[in-house]
């Protein structure tokens, strides 16, 4: 069964990598296998850990640009200045529509992408146009609350 589902995953990874014409080496093959793999955003040390250290920050850092740059993981701002990176649902090269909410919870530290809770629209004034809306909640996640 875990052939079954790692030959999925394979065929997952590679369609998302041929849809965004991106050629498949091996640090895009780990690095998008870890975001199939989590439910959670992870900043780039997480990343770095479990890539284990046959990449370099460099290259992982390169990486997770370009996934950014074709919309197919996406940055989530935190409360000290770093950045979480997500998987995206459905995301268009150069132009991000994840106008999800993002959950992060005080008691284990997880930042979940909450994709079924959009953003609210927000009605700015006269000549102010939004290029994205982060929504973060601040709270106790349902794992966390069920302990």
């Amino acid at each position: 069964m875990a052939q079954a589902e790692n030959k999925s995953t394979n065929s997952r990874l590679n369609e998302i990598l041929r849809r965004k014409n991106l050629s498949v080496t091996d640090s895009r093959r780990k690095i998008l296998t870890l975001f199939l793999s989590t439910p959670d955003a992870m900043a780039h040390g997480d990343i770095e850990k479990k890539a284990g250290e046959k990449f370099d920050r460099v290259t992982i850092y390169r990486t997770l640009q370009t996934f950014v740059e074709k919309g197919i993981v996406h940055t989530i701002p935190t409360a000290d200045n770093s950045v979480l990176y997500a998987l995206c649902k459905d995301c268009a090269e150069g132009h991000h529509h994840d106008d999800h909410v993002h959950f992060v919870c005080s008691q284990c530290d997880r930042t979940i992408c909450l994709d079924d809770v959009v953003s609210p629209k927000i009605d700015l004034p006269e000549g102010y146009i939004a290029d994205n809306v982060q929504v973060v909640i601040h709270g106790t996640c349902k794992d966390c609350n069920n302990k």
